[in-house]
Parts: structure tokens; sequence; C-alpha cells
């Protein structure tokens, strides 16, 4: 039996049991040679440093410290960083990939929460149900099963904002329903849009025709307040924006002017900033249903990462290619 490259948990210690339950971290254990009671929190502990000199593969996750040159330079071994969460920008630096060392993730199993939160509210959006909800408890009465006009979700447009990995599973999720649904993306063409399902427009038009908008861009430079007072502006009256991408996409100031107004309702998963400061508008308003963060993997469906990762250092153990490999060149373009 080949030897088990050894491997070293980096992430928050407290993250590692709920992402590794026992029955994941068993099946890690026989693949890989790795000691759960020793967690790199801090890459400058002397324990830690002397273990990243036989280091293989680093299991990472939420609260890795910066893997930089420093790090890979005491980790002479190390030719994998397989990331047990979505992005990595916040802690590989560019040498990892210059170095030749393969970084993979378990975004793509990240995204079926996100995905699903979005189909969710995608469908409570058609029905109108925070609006019918704030109105039952204000009236108290309500006259029992009648037909609202206006509401429902046959033939609602829904235009969706990327497709990312969670922007293509939401419309997977979406085409069973009677939905007519839009992509907006630079870098997809009309055979992939067809391919895909869905009719390809420009942002503008997308905005324009949409009753519902839900996005899933990368924050990038290039879409930093992508959905700014101009874009709100073309969202027709009574349109919902679903915003599960990250805040920063979103000018909260205008959106919040066009909440104030009554023309535009919105759901929150992220913000800018998060968290919001107590006294934000967006908290109160009616028309603004706003979540912590939450639509990612939680509770159970963080063991959902810790098996994709578990699966990629089986892949990286018996020298097939991993599955879930994150292309350097393609980061900026990425979450």
């Amino acid at each position: 039996m080949p030897e088990r490259p050894r491997a070293l948990f980096a992430m928050t210690a407290e993250n590692v049991p709920q992402i590794f339950p026992p029955d994941v971290l068993s099946r890690l254990r026989e693949t890989v040679e790795i000691d759960p009671g020793l967690i790199a929190e801090d890459f400058t502990d002397p324990r830690v440093r002397e273990a990243l000199a036989e280091v293989e593969v680093l299991v990472t996750g939420w609260g890795c410290p910066r893997i930089d040159e420093s790090v890979l330079d005491a980790a002479p071994k190390l030719r994998a960083v397989l990331h047990a969460a979505g992005s990595v920008k916040g802690f590989v630096a560019p040498a990892v990939w210059e170095r030749g060392i393969a970084v993979s993730t378990a975004a793509a199993a990240n995204a079926l929460p996100v995905a699903e939160y979005t189909l969710a509210m995608i469908l409570l959006a058609g029905k109108d149900i925070l609006g019918r909800r704030d109105r039952l408890r204000a009236e108290r009465v309500s006259s029992g099963w009648e037909v609202v006009p206006g509401i429902g979700n046959h033939g609602r447009r829904v235009g969706v904002i990327g497709a990312s990995r969670i922007g293509r599973r939401v419309i997977e999720l979406l085409h069973p329903f009677d939905l007519r649904v839009s992509l907006t993306d630079p870098y997809v063409d009309e055979a992939g849009a067809a391919a895909l399902g869905v009719s390809l427009l420009p942002l503008d038009d997308l905005l324009r025709t949409s009753d519902i908008v839900t996005v899933h861009a990368p924050d990038t430079p290039e879409t930093h307040r992508l959905i700014d007072r101009r874009a709100l502006a073309l969202m027709p009256d009574g349109a919902v924006l679903i915003n599960t991408a990250r805040g920063a996409l979103v000018d909260h100031d205008a959106l919040t002017d066009e909440l104030r107004a009554g023309r535009l309702s919105a759901i929150l998963d992220v913000t800018d900033p998060e968290p919001l400061p107590a006294d934000s508008p967006l908290l109160d308003l009616p028309n603004a249903f706003v979540t912590p963060h939450l639509a990612g993997s939680q509770g159970n469906e963080v063991a959902r990462l810790g098996l994709a990762v578990t699966e990629e250092a089986e892949r990286l153990a018996t020298g097939r290619p991993l599955a879930h490999i994150l292309d350097h060149a393609t980061l900026r373009h990425t979450a």
C-alpha cells in the first residue's frame, strides 16, 4: 500500500469538527496522514512550522492564515492546497501557483445551498409572501383564499446576473418552473446561453425586463457597484432584487432610496458593510428582507465541503486529476 501523503489542517480550529464530522474525518485519514489535534491557525507557531517541513497537502478552510512565500519556504514538499470552502482570494498568494502547487476548492459544493436559497426566495418573491404577511399582521384579519392580481410565478420574468457556479445552478433549478429566465454575463455567448436554456441579454435590457433580478457575479473591480443608482432606476416598478453574491456589487444608498420610495423590494443575504450597522434602514424597511450571510453552507451542509475535499484528497493520493482545480488565470473572474 502506498504511503499516505502528509497533510495539515489550516483553518479556525472550531471549524474542523463541523466540516469534518467523524465519518468524513475517518475517510480523510484513510487517504492522508493528518493529525486533527494540530491545526494551523498561525503559520509561525513552532509546532506548525515543524510540521510544515513534511507537509504535502494543506487542508484549508475559513480562518486559514495567508499562504505566502514564507510559508511556502517552510513547506518545500507542499504540492496541493485543498480548500474546504469557496473563495481563496483572501489567503492564497500568487506564489502558490508560481511554484506549481495545485489549488482546489469546494466552491461547487458550497454553491448548492446558495442556489437553493435563491430558488426559494425567487418563488416566495413571486407570490409576494413578505408583503402579504405584513398586511396580514397589520390588518389581523384574512378574507381567506382569494385571487390576488399581479402576483404568482406563472411566466414571471427572472434575470440572472452572472453564470457563475451558483448562477448556473440557479438556472438549472429554475428549469422545472413556468418562469422566463434571462442571463447577462460578458463571458457567455449566445451558444452558451442556449445550452443553459436561457436568453442572453445585455445588463440594461435584463434589468428593464425582469420582475426579479438575482445577482451571482464575482466581486471584481469591474463589478464594484454594478447595481448602482442608474441600474436600479432601470428596474420596473414592483421588481425585486436578490443578492447572495457580495454586498459591494450593489450601491446600498441608492437601493435604500428606491426601497424608501416603495418602488422596489430587496432580498439581501450579503451587504456592504457586513454586518450592517445597527441603525441601518435596511434592517427596518418593510420591503427589505435581510439575512445574515447564511445562504452558503450552514449546519449539516458544511460536511458536504469536507466530503468534497476528502474526494479531492483521494484523487491526489491515487494520481488522478483533481476535479475542482482552480486556475490562477481565471481567479480574477471568479468569486
